[in-house]
């Protein structure tokens, strides 16, 4: 078993402040950033940024679903962290200034299996979660 790590970033021309008001709607903004992909969001608690809980299912592809019951915290006023209650998924979103914009920096990271299954997954899961937070964060780009 070893330590997955993705990391997808972009620059989008906002500050940072309005992109981190975006990125912290869990009830307006967010669900309209998903893709196709990503079905069954609620929002459970909250919805605007720490203390939301949210749940949503991700197909990596036809056969393999991830359920995501998260817990949003922010460790500071840059910070979003999105921990996965089922697992050791966390989605890190960072949102820091850069020239006039912003860029926001996505890692998401797990705990992998061992084993065949887990080379399989070291190899493929990488791909399907930065589809993922690319096509949100293009989508997120048209909001700003």
């Amino acid at each position: 078993m070893g330590q997955i790590n993705i990391v997808v970033e972009r620059s989008l021309d906002a500050a940072p402040g309005r992109v981190l008001e975006l990125v912290s709607d869990y009830v307006e903004t967010r669900p309209q950033l998903l893709p196709a992909d990503t079905t069954d969001y609620q929002v459970l608690a909250g919805g605007k940024g720490p203390g939301t809980r949210i749940s949503y299912r991700w197909h990596a592809t036809r056969k393999r679903i991830r359920d995501v019951a998260a817990e949003v915290t922010a460790p500071d006023a840059q910070t979003l962290v999105e921990a996965d209650q089922n697992s050791t998924l966390r989605t890190v979103w960072r949102v820091l200034p850069e020239g006039a914009g912003s860029r926001v920096t996505v890692t998401t990271t797990w705990t992998g299996a061992g084993g065949v299954g887990g080379f399989f997954e070291r190899t493929f899961a990488p791909i399907g979660v930065r589809k993922l937070w690319t096509a949100v964060l293009a989508n997120l780009a048209t909001r700003v």
